[in-house]
C-alpha cells in the first residue's frame, strides 16, 4: 500500500504540466552522515518528512522538531513552508525515494537549498544502530 502511494504520487508529479521538465529540477542528494552533520551544526535546519502521520509513529520513528507534510499533500499545503523559502530543507521518508519527489516539487516552487536524505529514515536508524553497536563494543574493550 505504501509503495502504491509513493508510486501514484510519483505519477501525479509527472504529469503535472504546472511544473518545469524533469531534467530542469536539480537536487542534492546527501548522506545520512551529512544529514547528521548538518543537524548538528544548523539550527536553521529545516526537516520535511513527507511520511504519513501512521508512520512517524511506527517502527521508525520521527526526528525531533520535524514538519510533516506527506507528499501526496505537499502541493496543496505548499503555502506552509514559506517562510522556510531560503533556508536549508532536508527532505526524508522512509527509503529516499518520496523525499526525492518532494523535494523537486520544492525545487518546482521555488524553494533553493533543498535536499534529499538518501536511504530516509531506515538508514538514518540503521546509521544509530552501527554507532550504538560501536559503543558497545568499545565499552566492552575496554573492560578487558
Amino acid at each position: 500500500m505504501k509503495r502504491m502511494v509513493g508510486f501514484i504520487a510519483a505519477i501525479l508529479f509527472l504529469l503535472n504540466p504546472g511544473l518545469p521538465a524533469q531534467s530542469d529540477l536539480t537536487v542534492k542528494n546527501i548522506s545520512v552522515n551529512e544529514f547528521k552533520q548538518q543537524i548538528e551544526g544548523d539550527s536553521n535546519l529545516v526537516i520535511l518528512d513527507v511520511r504519513t502521520p501512521e508512520e512517524l509513529t511506527g517502527p521508525l520513528g520521527k526526528i525531533d522538531g520535524v514538519i510533516n507534510i506527506p507528499v501526496q499533500q505537499l502541493d496543496k499545503r505548499i503555502d506552509e513552508l514559506n517562510n522556510y523559502k531560503d533556508q536549508e530543507i532536508a527532505v526524508i521518508c522512509r527509503t529516499g525515494h518520496r523525499s526525492a519527489i518532494a523535494a523537486k516539487i520544492l525545487s518546482a516552487n521555488g524553494f533553493t537549498k533543498v535536499e534529499n536524505v538518501e536511504g530516509g529514515m531506515t538508514a538514518y536508524r540503521q546509521d544509530q544502530k552501527i554507532i550504538k553497536r560501536q559503543k558497545t563494543e568499545k565499552q566492552i574493550h575496554d573492560n578487558d
